[in-house]
This record gives C-alpha cells, sequence and structure tokens, in this order.
C-alpha cells in the first residue's frame, strides 16, 4: 500500500511531543497516513530518552513509528525561523510542553496562527492550560489518583490501587486525536484552524464514564469492587480445575442460561437471587456457591459449555497468550515491521478497521535526525546551507 493511498496522506503533522500521552496522539494519525516529522532538539544539546527506556527499546519503537525524523534547536533564532517555515505549510502541531513553556520559546497557538490561520493546534497537558493547577507537572499515576480511578481499582479495603496501563496518558492521546480529526473536518467548513486542548486530568474523567454518572446523576460514591463488576452481577473472576476465568451473566435472560449450563437450576428458583436487585444484595453468598459448580470443571470446558450456552466468558489471559490467541492473530493485533537495526519485529496494531481504508505500518521509529536533510530540502534548502546549520547546532 502507497503512503499516498492512505486517508489521511494529504495531511502534514508537526511532532514536538514526548512521553506517551503526546505519542499516542500523534501515533493515530500517522497509523492512518499523515506525514508526520517528529521533531526533536539536536542530540548535542539534548540527551533524553524516549518512555520506557532506550531509543531501541520496544516503548519507544512502538510508540513512535510511522513517522520521520528531524532535528531542530527552537531556542535559536534560526532554529525557531525553520520551525515556522514547516508551520507555514503544515496541517497539524502536536505539543505537551507545560503551558507557560511554548509561550516562552514562542510557539504557541497565537505565534503560530500568525504564521498559519489553518493551522490546528494539539496541546496536552497534565491538568489543562489555564486554572489554578495549569503549572503543575503532569504524571500518568497523579491524574489516575486525583481523577478517581485509583479509589475504585482494586480489592474492598485495600486501599487505592493504579491500572496496569497508564490509562490517563492513553486516553489523553486518544481524546487529543479525535479533537484534532474533528478541528480538520470544521476546517473544512470555516477555513480556519484551532487551538485543541485536553490534560491527563481531563481524560481520566471521561473515562470514568458510568462511574462517575453513579455520582453526578444519583450522589453515589462507587467503592472498590475488585473483580466483581460495580453493577452488573454476577460478573467476575471465578476459579476453575486449572486456572480462573471471568463471567459475566447480568440480566435475567442471561443469569438463568448460566444457571442452566451450570446444572445449577436451584439458583435461578431460589427467591434471593431472582432479581438483579436481589442478586446485588446477595452478592458475595451468590458468588461463593457459584464457586461451588465452576470449581468442577477446567476453564476450556467451561468456556466451551458457557459460550455455547450464550453467556459471556472468557480466560484471563498473560500477555503472551493474548497475542497466541486464534482471534487476536486473526484481528492483526500484532503488527509486522522491518527495522534497520533490530531487524523483524512486532509492533500493537490499530483497534479500528474499516471496510475500504486502512491504516498501515510502515515505517519504524526513526533515529533523532534521521530525515532533517529530506525535511530541509522541502523547504528548499541546498546542501551547503544544511551544513552551514549542523555545524552551527541548529539542527
Amino acid at each position: 500500500m502507497s503512503e499516498n493511498s492512505l486517508p489521511l496522506s494529504r495531511f502534514t503533522v508537526l511532532d514536538l511531543t514526548r512521553v506517551r500521552a503526546g505519542p499516542t496522539a500523534v501515533r493515530q494519525l500517522a497509523d492512518w497516513g499523515a506525514d508526520v516529522i517528529k521533531i526533536e532538539p539536536p542530540e548535542s544539546i539534548d540527551r533524553a530518552q524516549g518512555p520506557g527506556g532506550p531509543r531501541d527499546g520496544p516503548d519507544f519503537q512502538n510508540i513512535h513509528r510511522n513517522k520521520r525524523g528531524a532535528t531542530l534547536n527552537l531556542k535559536e533564532p534560526e532554529g525557531l525561523a525553520l520551525f515556522m517555515r514547516l508551520v507555514a505549510k503544515a496541517d497539524v502541531v502536536v505539543e505537551n510542553y507545560r503551558p507557560g513553556v511554548k509561550r516562552k520559546l514562542g510557539i504557541d497557538y497565537q505565534a503560530l496562527r500568525r504564521v498559519n490561520r489553518r493551522i490546528v493546534y494539539a496541546s496536552i497537558s497534565g491538568f489543562g492550560q489555564d486554572g489554578p493547577y495549569r503549572d503543575r507537572p503532569g504524571f500518568d499515576q497523579i491524574a489516575q489518583g486525583m481523577g478517581g480511578l485509583m479509589s475504585i481499582t482494586g480489592l474492598p479495603g485495600q486501599g487505592p490501587v493504579r491500572a496496569g496501563i497508564p490509562l490517563a496518558d492513553l486516553s489523553a492521546g486518544l481524546y487529543a486525536a479525535i479533537g484534532i480529526l474533528v478541528a480538520l473536518l470544521e476546517r473544512e467548513v470555516s477555513g480556519e484552524g484551532q487551538w485543541v486542548q485536553t490534560s491527563l486530568l481531563q481524560a481520566q474523567i471521561a473515562m470514568l464514564d458510568f462511574q462517575a454518572a453513579r455520582w453526578l446523576i444519583d450522589g453515589e460514591v462507587p467503592p472498590q469492587a475488585g473483580n466483581n463488576h460495580p453493577t452488573s452481577i454476577p460478573t467476575g473472576v471465578f476459579e476453575t480445575a486449572d486456572g480462573h476465568i471471568n463471567i459475566a451473566a447480568s440480566g435475567d435472560a442471561i443469569w438463568r442460561r448460566l444457571c442452566t449450563a451450570l446444572g445449577a437450576e436451584e439458583l435461578a428458583q431460589a427467591p434471593e437471587y431472582a432479581t438483579g436487585e436481589a442478586r446485588r444484595e446477595n452478592r458475595d453468598a451468590l458468588n461463593a456457591r457459584l464457586q461451588e459448580f465452576v470449581s468442577t470443571r477446567t476453564s476450556a470446558e467451561w468456556i466451551d459449555i458457557l459460550n455455547a450456552a450464550g453467556v459471556p466468558c472468557g480466560p484471563i489471559y498473560t500477555i503472551d497468550q493474548v497475542f497466541a490467541d486464534p482471534q487476536v492473530r486473526h484481528l492483526g493485533m500484532a503488527a509486522p515491521l522491518q527495522h534497520p537495526k533490530l531487524g523483524a519485529i512486532k509492533v500493537v496494531g490499530q483497534a479500528v478497521t474499516m471496510s475500504r481504508a486502512r491504516f498501515s505500518v510502515r515505517r519504524p521509529t526513526p533515529e533523532r535526525g534521521q530525515h532533517t536533510d529530506e525535511v530541509l530540502r522541502g523547504l528548499g534548502m541546498d546542501a551547503a546551507e544544511i551544513a552551514g546549520l549542523r555545524e552551527r547546532h541548529i539542527i
């Protein structure tokens, strides 16, 4: 598949982001074909590594694929001027500086808008571009705590627990990508770009979803529920003869199917489990009774039996088992990629499938400044000019 045939190939994105939330947003655009130029300081003035370790490590390789890499020293007037020349031709800029830093550098939205009124400028911060916490440094786990997630994660009474993935970072990146795409669509009508803003805190609160609605609408503060679903009962983890499985049997119809499949018709007839509200009030006793039946067979046996009966259930995989599953293989969630140093590797695929358009994992993560000369030639610069910039540590 040629890059020009990808759905976002007409857009150029300047990527100033680091760590995870910003790169997650840009990755969505890059995978669908946008020409992403990852701009970093020259190594002579910045030797920082990416998230999760060295540049050749799995985290950095997964999150920065499909980009071209260029270096620019934005602290120098020449570097800033070159950046503005790129902005004049670009569609999107994505940054995750603290609010005051970009203004100090002269690369805030208003400065870029003066160069290109069509620019879509996306900012991701810890707490927002204004307000009392605007200058605080942001970090995923801080947002998980302040956004309520840690208070509802883990076993009842064990104290707050972080999620096993950087959920605030990842969701902020996804919300930013949605905002960018909305702004690009709106630009087709208005002819102008705009400033797209999100934060780890906003994204984490939005991801609370129904747990937040329980408080906002009913005034209920959700507690930790462990492996039990907070409201759909019985839903949780059950121990089998050789491991554990998830069973989700909310609603009267599925509840009756579960009882029949388990050979536990007496539970379906018991008044203390006859309604959803009754099952909620007697959840612990119900789970204990269900456990007696589930422990008699292996995980594989129950998964076959319950799925045949129309009861949602599934195994609880380790990560290696996830990617060995035949459905996961069918979905193509491990995307192959050829790396010049690492050889044949795989990165995480996209979670969206379309009937015509396709995403593409086509470029490995670039080395720092790998495409600097190529990018500057696109601005009309010749080899001597580029060499001079390198001598002066502008690139």
